[in-house]
């Protein structure tokens, strides 16, 4: 179990209050604390807290404002105290609507990425809710983890390497197999583009295959982008636009993460991770806006942007993915900034033909507060990706709709797969929120385990 969370029987209680119960709860406190609490102009309010002392002054009671009016809902919202009490171990009560979701908001508030500093080993622990599953709520917020570190550890020391020992890593600890396919390799067993994508950096570009579970079992495969770095290729993007690029390879993070959800949960499936790691860098043998690449598709490609390389990576890893057609086939992404513009940081869109898979994952997003939204396969906009030289140009034409675009550009990759989703996420808070510190986010990880969980 996370170390943040005790079987203790008791703690240190944190009752829930809203400005609807708070002047009853007021009556009912003793005179020292009632203007204890009106002192720290505690009023019940949404986000507010306020700690009460007992006779000898240490912490009696931890009283959180909630919203109980639905209107800016976050089951995550008790968890942010995990950032905030003293060292003890605290118990919820009151109106907390969904208490497991607390405690995974609490574990995640708790979050640190301390690779570079020391850290702080004094914490506040929460006594895990009855009827709550400790170890599996565990399980979900150190995978989540798993990837918040691979998102923020920066470039330097996270390249395509680092992300093939970050995959085998996992394999050890969960009893799967790996084989990857490294440099030049990539041109004879045919997967060009991740070639071209990869080769100006002296990183080699790889592709990483992991396998587990019974052949048997339903397939499912997990796609992520995992460009280490993004310079922008060719087409270098500016100091302000490259701060952030060694978040571009979040969604492998997502996608690892998502993995050792389902594998240490032991849900009956064939599980398969395909993770594409390159450096999309600059020299004398970068691929140039203009060119045609040829695809393991067998389409040929013209490359519109060189800063666009994320879905010329994936394609490949989706073609061969889609040759076994999966029962269901994810790819997860830091793909557009049209996404975003669209959505902004906290809500990525995904896109999908199975009517039935969107009405899943939208319901599974909300119940587990790892919210997407559905945003069309717009079939009149795939002729904005038309090529005079190739089969298809990487990039939309006229500068709008660049996330559908992309999405449109990915699903000619896919055939034989029924059921094939695409994220487009931002894996990057850039302000706090509870349980989303600042930084690096694992987006759709979750949804995806329950999504798999409930189907098989």
């Amino acid at each position: 179990m996370h170390s943040l969370l005790t079987s203790t029987a008791a703690g240190i209680p944190v009752h829930a209050v809203s400005t609807g119960t708070w002047p009853a709860l007021l009556d009912q406190l003793s005179p020292t604390n009632r203007s204890f609490a009106l002192a720290q102009g505690f009023a019940g309010r949404a986000g507010q807290h306020c700690l009460l002392p007992d006779p000898q002054g240490a912490i009696a009671t931890v009283l959180l404002g909630v919203d109980t009016t639905g209107r800016r809902p976050d089951p995550f919202a008790p968890g942010r105290l995990a950032a905030l009490l003293p060292a003890s171990d605290y118990t919820l009560s009151g109106a907390i609507d969904d208490p497991a979701l607390a405690t995974l908001g609490w574990l995640l508030q708790g979050y640190r990425f301390d690779r570079y500093r020391k850290p702080n080993p004094a914490r506040a622990r929460l006594v895990v809710p009855d009827g709550v599953d400790g170890e599996e709520i565990s399980v979900i917020a150190e995978s989540a983890m798993l990837a918040r570190d691979l998102v923020n550890t920066p470039a330097n020391e996270l390249g395509p390497g680092e992300i093939e020992a970050a995959i085998r890593g996992l394999a050890a600890e969960c009893g799967a197999t790996v084989a990857s396919i490294v440099g030049d390799d990539l041109i004879a067993r045919n997967f060009p583009m991740i070639h071209a994508v990869g080769r100006a950096s002296t990183r080699a570009p790889r592709l990483v295959d992991l396998v587990w579970g019974d052949p048997a079992h339903p397939k499912v495969t997990l796609v992520g982008k995992g460009v280490a770095f993004d310079t922008g290729g060719l087409n270098l993007k500016p100091d302000a636009s490259m701060l952030l690029m060694k978040k571009d390879m979040g969604g492998a993070a997502a996608a690892i993460a998502a993995a050792r959800m389902i594998m240490l949960a032991k849900l009956p499936v064939r599980l398969r991770l395909l993770v594409p790691a390159v450096e999309n860098s600059v020299s004398g043998n970068a691929f140039r806006p203009g060119d045609v690449l040829a695809s393991r598709k067998g389409l040929s490609v013209e490359i519109g942007n060189t800063d666009a390389e994320g879905r010329l990576i994936l394609a490949d890893a989706l073609a061969l993915a889609d040759e076994e057609a999966p029962e269901l086939l994810v790819d997860f992404a830091t793909l557009t900034g049209a996404a975003r513009t669209a959505l902004g940081p906290d809500l990525p869109p995904f896109y999908t033909h199975d009517e039935s898979l969107a009405a899943e994952i939208a319901r599974l997003g909300m119940a587990v507060n790892d919210p997407v939204w559905r945003l069309p396969l717009w079939p009149p906009y795939d002729g904005l990706l038309d090529s005079k030289i190739a089969d298809v140009n990487h990039i939309s034409t006229g500068g709008m709709a660049g996330s559908v675009t992309a999405a449109l550009f990915l699903n000619r990759f896919v055939e034989k797969t029924q059921s094939y989703v695409h994220f487009d996420i931002y894996a990057w808070n850039p302000s706090a929120k509870p349980g989303r510190p600042e930084g690096g986010e694992c987006q759709g990880a979750r949804l995806i385990h329950a999504l798999v969980k409930q189907r098989f």
